[in-house]
């Protein structure tokens, strides 16, 4: 069987500075009670990550080729190109952006230089380590580093003696209305991240390449459930700690005093940990997210998908520009992160609907196409975020 780590190269893409960033936010604001939305997060997560690994393990192809492949009408397969290259663009370019913004405060909290200017140099340190094609050594280094910060967060989470029973009664009191509904969003769409279907299909494609199919699956759900259920437990923790040190506090958490949340375990040196954490942490996501937008434009386009072709590059260079770009255009830090995942949220209902129409019409999935209880799952999962994106739309008005 291959040695494959795709399950965790999707968990740590994930937990970037957008989801660090999130929640935190989400804790410091509305303290355990939109926790139902992480869970809910994490277990649709694992469903639609399960389709993407299945479609690749199965076809050998990634998502932009599967979705070609449903039908061949002409028209069909230039119309979804088109919707596969716009979703993702979009959503990778607002992920970029939040990527790279959250890396950037991190560094400034070091050498205060501007976090537009930090977006700058982070892009062109992730576009040389793609470039270099030694981008995968490199990240692991970054994961490391950002399980680190995780076994921190865990550590300050019990030495603070949090009041269980609060935190529990908070949970049985979940929110959803106008004022919690961006946050809401924001947790879904920085945990349920888009491009990660497409690069969770393509990986598993090349990895799994000549296994037998069904332990393929078998072995990849097991992983993926397993890398993806830790993630979650890894944002749920920082929710707690920002709850702790912020909620119901008269201090109101900024991009000057995220790191607090870590003083009950670090002391002096807590926002000088955090800000690394955020770095570690965006410089990560900064290269899986280019990474994925490369294998899904020139899947749809039937582009070479090999790291060193000229189309492949020329993809995930685009999306780094445009997220420094987005980054330095003078936005609140925090909110501009904030942003990038709620705009996942709304985008994630295109490709989940995508996802779901591929694993069912699929001519080369054969035995492995969606049973009932899989479809029902995505139905459910699309039809919820689908729901929240025509309530925050309506909610503007």
């Amino acid at each position: 069987m291959a040695k494959d780590k795709s399950g965790f190269i999707i968990a740590a893409a994930f937990i970037g500075p957008g989801t660090v960033t999130t929640a935190s936010i989400a804790g410091a604001n509305f303290g355990f009670h939109l926790m139902w939305a992480l869970l809910f997060s994490i277990v649709a997560t694992m469903v639609l990550q399960d389709m993407a690994a299945r479609l690749g393990i199965a076809t050998g192809n990634g998502l932009a080729a599967g979705l070609k492949d449903i039908s061949d009408n002409r028209g069909l397969k230039i119309f979804f190109s088109a919707l596969v290259i716009a979703a993702v663009g979009l959503g990778n370019a607002a992920y970029e952006s939040g990527n790279l913004t959250g890396a950037a405060i991190g560094l400034d909290a070091f050498l205060q230089i501007g976090t537009g200017n930090w977006a700058m140099i982070l892009g062109g340190i992730s576009a040389a380590l793609l470039y270099s094609g030694k981008y995968k050594m490199i990240e692991s280094v970054l994961v490391i580093l950002v399980i680190a910060m995780a076994l921190v967060f865990f550590v300050t989470l019990f030495a603070a003696s949090p009041d269980w029973s609060a935190m529990l009664d908070q949970a049985l009191s979940p929110r959803l209305d106008a004022k919690a509904i961006t946050m809401i969003l924001a947790l879904i769409g920085t945990t349920i991240v888009p491009y990660n279907l497409f690069l969770h299909a393509s990986l598993t494609a090349q990895n799994y390449a000549g296994e037998d199919k069904a332990a393929a699956i078998d072995a990849s759900r097991k992983q993926s459930i397993f890398a993806i259920g830790f993630g979650g437990l890894i944002t749920l923790v920082v929710m707690a700690t920002a709850m702790l040190a912020f909620f119901g506090q008269q201090a109101q958490m900024d991009a000057s005093n995220m790191g607090k949340q870590l003083e009950p375990v670090l002391g002096e040196s807590a926002q000088w940990f955090f800000a690394a954490g955020l770095f570690a942490a965006g410089l990560t996501s900064s290269i899986t997210a280019p990474l994925a937008a490369s294998y899904a434009v020139c899947g749809a386009l039937n582009w070479s998908t090999d790291l060193n072709s000229r189309a492949f590059k020329g993809v995930w260079m685009t999306i780094i520009a445009t997220g420094v770009v987005i980054a330095g255009a003078g936005f609140k830090p925090l909110a501009a992160i904030l942003f990038a995942q709620a705009a996942n949220g709304l985008l994630l209902p295109i490709v989940a609907i995508f996802l779901l129409v591929v694993m069912n019409k699929g001519k080369t999935l054969g035995e492995f196409k969606n049973k009932m209880p899989s479809n029902a799952l995505g139905i459910v999962v699309v039809g919820f975020v689908v729901c929240l994106g025509f309530y925050k739309l309506a909610s503007l008005f």
